[in-house]
């Protein structure tokens, strides 16, 4: 492991032992049982054992940390600077479809400022990791985001509406994704996970991505690994993550203007 912190010693005990049971449940999805929170916002049994599992393996009970978790929420400890955002499987929906496509991720924040984080995908085996200050990782490799200048031929990937969205964001979302397409030569792609999203912006597979309506547990982890890999990422709603619903783009830096213009 690169990073020797208590906090990154914890988190990557956590998705180590939270992965066996997503792997696990992954081979048996058709005994899974499924509910709907919204519309097309689904939660599996998987969601929540493995939500569990990181709570307790983060020891945020004894520690008297604060989280921010998917499916339980907020959890205020007696120690309000230092908090956990949780996010037990980004891209539920490919899990229960059996597309191999999906991750835990955990950030690690003191004073509201993110500190390390760990995006893992058990399916691959890969897991891409951050430090303040210390670069970004894949497994042991250290990552970079990619060198392209070039906007017409980037290789962009973004999440477009949910379900959920309000006809105006589903109609923004529909212009944007024309308008990029428009410019760009590669097909945009349309992963399922906010999260890897980052991640392979961070490990150069991508250039850059946008996507209106994230959660902070979404993208947490991947803010400051893509930081850590030299990207640039932003919320066009303002200047924190720290709202309820985020309008994320994210790059390698050096095409993040004329996408931003774009939009």
């Amino acid at each position: 492991m690169q990073f020797n912190s208590p906090q990154f010693n914890l988190m990557y005990k956590a998705c180590m032992k939270a992965s066996k049971v997503l792997i696990r449940d992954f081979g048996e999805i058709e005994k899974l049982q499924v509910s709907e929170k919204g519309p097309g916002d689904f939660v599996t049994a998987s969601d929540k054992r493995v939500e569990k599992i990181l709570i307790e393996e983060l020891s945020i009970d004894k520690s008297g940390y604060s989280a921010l978790t998917e499916e339980t929420g907020k959890i205020e400890g007696e120690k309000k600077n230092n908090r956990w955002i949780i996010d037990p499987i980004d891209g539920t929906t490919n899990f229960l479809n059996g597309v191999p496509h999906f991750c835990i991720s955990i950030a690690y924040e003191e004073n509201g400022n993110l500190v390390s984080g760990i995006i893992f995908d058990p399916i691959k085996n890969e897991m891409f990791i951050a430090q303040k200050g210390s670069g970004a990782y894949l497994n042991n490799s250290r990552m970079r985001v990619s060198n392209k200048s070039d906007f017409k031929n980037s290789l962009i990937v973004t999440g477009g509406p949910r379900a959920s969205s309000s006809n105006e964001i589903r109609d923004l979302a529909f212009k944007e994704y024309q308008k990029i397409s428009s410019v760009i030569r590669p097909p945009l792609r349309k992963s399922g996970s906010a999260a890897l999203d980052l991640a392979y912006i961070a490990a150069g597979r991508y250039d850059a991505c946008w996507q209106r309506e994230l959660n902070y547990w979404d993208i947490a982890a991947g803010i400051i690994i893509l930081r850590e890999s030299g990207g640039f990422v932003e919320n066009l709603k303002g200047n924190d993550f720290h709202s309820k619903k985020i309008d994320i783009i994210a790059s390698n830096s050096k095409i993040h203007e004329k996408m931003k213009n774009l939009l």
